[in-house]
């Protein structure tokens, strides 16, 4: 099977771009995958091809975030190549975040199936699960309305793919439930890597408690350094703050802002953008994996990766986060998102009892090994067959 894969790849910085790596890189090790074509945004750098059976990879960089010309250059390039299905890896801002060029990248699916390509959409959030507000996109409720409109529009051409695949079983009752539809798929996230064996043990040193992600909209990471400030006054422990990733595209500047901030408090560490290959060092190295948010938007690719490297969770009772806890059989301990005591109440708890720690840890791990990246890429190329 010839398998086009439409996603951001590394070295973009473009939302998905891990997502990306990790399902080529997968779908390279599937039997049934004779060659691969991957439909990526520009960089200046090579792809990062550092997998087995990367020569079934054929590089196609083809489309650039924010053009309005990527719906004709992607378009062409799928007429060239043929491909037996095409799997789109897909959110609301995955071409752009100016309404246009976002737009017109969605309506590919559409369009491609119209050519008569068998069309896949993986679509990792629903705007009808967004609350925009916290999320950070607007305030105003006539923008909203708007958004939303708009949003049930593109979700309607999205709808016109073969199948598109979910990452949250309820997303299935909703979309399905609104639109009337009968194609949408539940294909869970999927844990990226596989260790073998994690080591459910603290580090030597300070106990590092991390939060990784974009930051500014709805993940805001003063709360967290607040929280932690509560735990030293009572708990002996020395602890370290690890804030690791980015600004949000939508809040340039937030981390330099918090960095000034917050400069006279210790043991706080600012890594900047993590590449692919030092995410396991920052996982390892942490103690406690915590969850910041206001909000949610979509299945939690960060809680996926936690579980993977049997790590503890403290996350917010909300959203999509709690879906999963459902779903999927993840543990943390829960905090209230406005309170900095609450999340301090759940850092110490976890900090202060090992076993407890050990047990959280082990939950997640073994609900992360349920379904790992290759179980999640048969789901797929089952997905391909079923489509007549």
């Amino acid at each position: 099977m010839k398998v086009a894969v439409v996603t951001a790849f590394p070295p973009s910085k473009v939302t998905l771009n891990e997502y990306g790596y990790h399902l080529v890189k997968n779908f390279v090790q599937n039997p049934e995958i004779s060659e691969l074509v991957l439909l990526s945004d520009k960089t200046i750098e090579p792809k990062q091809l550092d997998f087995d059976n990367k020569e079934k990879v054929k590089v196609k960089d083809c489309w650039e975030f924010n053009s309005y010309t990527s719906i004709f250059s992607i378009f062409k390039a799928v007429r060239q190549e043929k491909p037996d299905a095409i799997l789109f890896n897909l959110q609301f801002v995955k071409f752009g975040d100016k309404k246009i060029p976002s737009a017109l990248g969605l309506l590919l699916p559409m369009i491609l199936r119209i050519f008569g390509y068998k069309t896949v959409v993986l679509l990792h959030n629903i705007l009808e699960q967004v609350d925009l507000e916290k999320a950070g996109f607007t305030e105003s409720k006539l923008m909203q309305s708007i958004y939303n409109f708009i949003g049930t529009s593109i979700t309607r051409c999205i709808l016109k793919a073969n199948k598109v695949a979910v990452t949250i079983h309820k997303y299935v009752a909703v979309l399905n439930a609104k639109y009337h539809t009968t194609n949408v798929v539940l294909i869970p996230h999927g844990t990226f890597e596989s260790v073998k064996n994690p080591n459910f043990e603290p580090k030597s040193g300070p106990k590092q408690i991390m939060a990784f992600g974009k930051f500014g909209t709805y993940k805001k990471v003063e709360i967290l350094i607040e929280a932690v400030e509560i735990v030293r006054k009572t708990n002996p422990e020395k602890l370290e703050i690890v804030i690791a990733g980015t600004d949000s595209p939508n809040t340039p500047g937030y981390l330099d802002g918090v960095q000034e901030k917050y400069k006279n408090v210790e043991g706080v560490i600012f890594t900047g953008y993590v590449e692919e290959n030092d995410v396991e060092r920052i996982f390892t190295d942490s103690t406690i994996v915590v969850f910041p948010y206001t909000s949610t938007t979509g299945s939690s690719g960060v809680l996926h990766q936690a579980g993977s490297y049997g790590k503890a969770v403290i996350m917010p009772d909300l959203g999509d986060l709690a879906l999963l806890i459902k779903d999927e059989g993840y543990k943390g301990e829960f905090f209230d998102p406005e309170s900095a005591q609450s999340l301090a109440l759940a850092i110490d708890k976890i900090i202060s009892n090992d076993t407890y720690r050990r047990e959280l840890a082990m939950t997640n791990f073994e609900a992360a090994s349920a379904l790992s990246m290759d179980k999640i890429i048969t789901m797929y190329v089952d997905c391909f067959k079923s489509i007549q």
